[in-house]
């Protein structure tokens, strides 16, 4: 069973219900009208959890990519976010949920602030432009950036992760997540130190990202291990899946930028939050006016 979620932070109306989701029978009849499906027989559920409201329509059918798109066109109106899920996350099974790091899990991207608290912003922030309008891949910029970090001090990471805030709605996720017996993972394009000081203070069952080079309590500004980017990310998502015997039907990814748009297609069910527009390109799923804490939406028992 399909289920169309809704989500906002004021009361969803019935008004808008029967705007967006006509008896399309009747709609249909009209000659000019488009093929769409029916939404009569759905079955409506409410719920309302940390200030958000949410509409739950059961649908036997699917809706494709354009049919999401125009009907999530219709309710940004109304600053409601609108997700199409296969299926919720069923009761009494462990699921798990994978995040990216930066601006998903916490607001900042730590490259930045390091950069900062170094005095290389302006040159990190040229490599990032130009990465980020095509002149070079993920891989290479990291490299490049990396590099203008060279000198500084291990300290500094405890430094820039004591500015870390974590994004709206990602407490409540550090209880959710938990609480629902699932598991929680970070699969980050950012930097092992700050993994894994934030590991040591929340639920967070497993992570992966780049290691970089020490020598006398300073970074060298050289990368070792591998790169996790866009391909690692799917990778790594898959193997702690199958390790933890959970199916990526019970998968939820969670991710702002295209270098998330594999693992967002992997998981079971893969969402942008505050995403980018080259992570929208590529996926059907995310949430531009809520939070995080939506994400308790995700689950059965919530309805």
């Amino acid at each position: 069973m399909n289920s169309l979620l809704l989500i906002s932070r004021s009361p969803i109306s019935d008004s808008i219900l029967s705007k967006t989701f006509p008896d399309t029978k009747n709609a249909s009849s009209h000659p000019s009208a488009e093929k769409s499906l029916t939404f009569a027989d759905s079955q409506i559920f409410r719920a309302e959890r940390f200030g958000l409201h949410c509409v739950r329509l059961t649908l036997n059918e699917s809706l494709d990519r354009n049919q999401v798109l125009k009907i999530r066109k219709d309710l940004a109106e109304s600053q409601i976010d609108f997700l199409s899920i296969g299926s919720l996350l069923p009761k009494k099974k462990e699921s798990l949920f994978v995040f990216d790091m930066d601006s998903t899990v916490i607001k900042e991207e730590v490259i930045d602030e390091l950069a900062r608290k170094h005095g290389v912003f302006d040159a990190v922030a040229t490599v990032t432009k130009q990465a980020m309008e095509g002149g070079m891949g993920f891989d290479e910029a990291l490299r490049l950036r990396v590099k203008h970090l060279a000198g500084l001090s291990k300290e500094s990471f405890k430094e820039v992760y004591d500015l870390l805030t974590l994004n709206d709605g990602m407490e409540k996720v550090f209880q959710i997540v938990p609480a629902n017996g699932s598991k929680l993972g970070i699969l980050s394009g950012g930097f092992t130190p700050v993994l894994q000081l934030f590991s040591e203070k929340y639920p967070v069952s497993f992570y992966k990202a780049n290691g970089l080079e020490e020598k006398n309590g300073s970074f060298t500004g050289e990368i070792f291990g591998e790169i996790i980017n866009r391909e690692k990310k799917e990778i790594y998502l898959k193997k702690y899946a199958n390790e933890l015997s959970i199916p990526l039907e019970q998968v939820v990814a969670v991710g702002d930028g295209a270098n998330d748009a594999l693992m967002l297609g992997a998981a079971g069910i893969g969402i942008g939050i505050h995403a980018k527009q080259g992570l929208k390109d590529q996926i059907t799923n995310w949430i531009d006016f809520t939070d995080l804490s939506a994400l308790v939406f995700l689950f059965e028992d919530t309805f």
